[in-house]
């Protein structure tokens, strides 16, 4: 597997979690769960892309911007799961800020997969891709089981 699947794995489960969190209603179970289940997926994928993906990446002049763009977006998710947290989850407000939230995960995932893949397809070696895919799926369930 190489870091690219690992990563795909991910961004598949962060889709369908973004777009059931958007498909509740009010302060619902289900909309707590929905948006438990997406914080935890986003925020393990987050630190282990950024340590097995971004960081590795940074040690190359071509990779720096575009790690430095991603690890913003993570930021600016990470500030509206904040603004979730302590918003009330039955408001109008809420909802805005998940469908934001969801809007700038989608973003982010096409953004990644059609740009930032290709470039650092080539600035890694195959055997990069392979030891950051292992060292991403261990720190991801590290973080995931918290």
């Amino acid at each position: 597997m190489t870091i690219f699947e690992a990563l795909r794995a991910s961004h598949d489960r962060q889709r369908v979690y973004a777009d059931a969190l958007i498909a509740t209603h009010g302060a619902s179970a289900e909309r707590a769960e929905a948006y438990k289940v997406l914080k935890a997926e986003l925020q393990a994928h987050e630190t282990a892309e950024e340590r097995y993906f971004y960081i590795p990446l940074m040690e190359h002049d071509l990779g720096v911007d575009l790690s430095r763009h991603a690890i913003s977006e993570h930021h600016q998710m990470d500030e509206m799961m904040e603004e979730l947290d302590e918003a009330d989850m039955a408001s109008p407000g809420w909802l805005v800020t998940a469908k934001k939230l969801s809007e700038k995960v989608h973003h982010h995932l096409k953004e990644e997969e059609h740009k930032f893949f290709q470039s650092a397809g080539k600035l890694l070696s195959d055997e990069q891709k392979a030891s950051l895919a292992e060292g991403y799926e261990r720190e991801y369930r590290e973080q995931l089981v918290g």
